[in-house]
């Protein structure tokens, strides 16, 4: 008894010590995790939610981004925030149409707004994988009808696809090739861009001006127009051109970079076929083709280039040679020489005669140097094998002067003249080009002498 007692006496208080203890441990635990939610949640912990999302009204959107980034908690409250309507109506602001800002560069607000916001919920998606972190974005912008590929009823005066463009660009800045693959396909799917693209290159130019109006803002405005480094660019053209034949690769870039109206923004596709253009009308296509030559477009090789220089020079149809010459010049010397003498080599020697007549014409026309045009002809004539064929180019460079300037003194003779004497004026410029042309070879033939 006295064993049993003395048994009983020694396990009843051990429980109760048991006991003692678990409580005690549910203490700390509580106190932990209120301790935890403290440090991730600060002082907002005292506040109610919905004066915490009233705190949030006073602040700009970037020190909202700042504030995501505190903690995982604060963050998904932020999230919380955004999808509520008073943040719908904070966050997504829609006057992309009321561009008239007193002291301020058109449209410059609102666009560094959603830069902001693309800031914001990069860094609260930043733990979402990137499908997930799509959807998402999608899912706080579905609202945006100017964001939509149709969604804006007069799409030239709207900064809606300005404003996604930059929030992209934004959002998507440090992403890797792979996600940025993604994200293309993911924004393909949403506007159905590859079944337009393909009804506007099958169809005869012009036949569908709305629709071609739409992708060229499209592209532009969301998909290229925001890139930092060149590199940025190039992918995404590449991403827009490359699932195309080189055909459609052409008048994919004329619809995208192409000149248009300056009335109601269309693209004009007669301007390179009816008479010589200026260089505002080439400088974009010009762009586009530097900036896929460029060393940095990986997918791109030189061949690739002059073969949609090429297609390029023929769309809708056969564009005037002068307009070829000013494009050539506008993209640089590697792009001009490398198509210079994929001629040469393929033994066009007429054709490139031609060119480069035209080449010293747009020089003396546009006030270029015209010992670039002479320097260029010199770096061509090396590409020859031969000198047979290389003495052959010169004399069809003559011979293409001299049948270039008959046909303009005969146009003059004619009495066909517009109210611009534009057969006079080009009979002289084309004079003048020749005299310079040849003056600068006499230099640089006396240069070699003296030396």
């Amino acid at each position: 008894m006295t064993s049993t007692a003395r048994t009983s006496h020694t396990v009843i208080p051990n429980q109760k010590h048991k006991r003692s203890n678990r409580r005690s441990r549910q203490r700390c635990n509580l106190s932990d995790r209120d301790s935890q939610s403290l440090t991730t949640l600060g002082y907002f912990k005292t506040l109610p939610l919905e004066i915490f999302q009233m705190v949030l009204n006073y602040l700009s959107v970037k020190d909202i981004s700042m504030l995501s980034m505190v903690s995982k908690t604060i963050s998904n409250r932020l999230i919380n925030y955004i999808s509520t309507p008073s943040g719908n109506r904070r966050l997504l602001l829609q006057d992309f149409h009321d561009l008239e800002l007193p002291g301020k560069r058109e449209g410059s607000c609102i666009l560094e707004h959603y830069k902001s916001l693309g800031l914001l919920l990069k860094r609260c998606t930043l733990l979402l994988p990137t499908k997930d972190r799509l959807k998402y974005t999608h899912k706080v912008l579905s609202e945006v009808s100017c964001f939509k590929f149709n969604g804006c009823p007069s799409p030239l005066h709207c900064l809606g696809l300005e404003c996604y463009g930059v929030f992209l660009q934004i959002l998507t800045a440090g992403w890797d090739e792979l996600e940025c693959h993604r994200v293309f396909n993911f924004l393909c799917e949403l506007s159905n861009l590859p079944r337009k693209v393909q009804t506007v290159v099958s169809s005869k130019p012009g036949s569908a001006r709305k629709l071609e109006l739409r992708i060229r803002l499209y592209c532009r405005r969301v998909l290229l127009n925001h890139w930092v480094h060149q590199s940025d660019s190039a992918f995404w053209l590449t991403r827009i051109l490359k699932p195309w034949p080189m055909v459609n690769q052409a008048r994919l870039l004329y619809i995208i970079f192409g000149p248009v109206s300056s009335l109601d923004g269309h693209v004009v596709w007669q301007k390179m076929i009816e008479g010589p253009t200026d260089e505002t009308s080439l400088k974009g296509l010009a762009d586009a083709l530097k900036l896929l030559y460029d060393t940095e477009a990986r997918e791109w090789t030189a061949d690739d280039v002059i073969s949609l220089v090429d297609e390029l020079s023929v769309v809708p149809r056969e564009w005037l040679m002068e307009n070829n010459a000013r494009l050539l010049i506008l993209s640089g010397n590697n792009i001009c020489f490398t198509f210079m003498a994929s001629k040469a080599v393929n033994g066009r020697a007429v054709e490139l005669a031609r060119l480069m007549v035209f080449l010293t014409l747009v020089c003396e026309k546009d006030l270029y140097c015209m010992d670039w045009a002479v320097k260029m002809m010199q770096k061509v004539c090396k590409v020859f094998s031969t000198p047979g064929e290389r003495n052959n180019f010169l004399q069809c460079v003559e011979n293409a002067f001299a049948h270039m300037l008959m046909d303009m003194l005969q146009a003059v003779l004619s009495g066909d003249r517009d109210e611009e004497d534009s057969s006079f004026l080009n009979l002289f410029h084309l004079v003048n080009a020749q005299a310079n042309f040849h003056k600068e070879i006499l230099y640089l033939t006396m240069r070699s002498n003296s030396n």
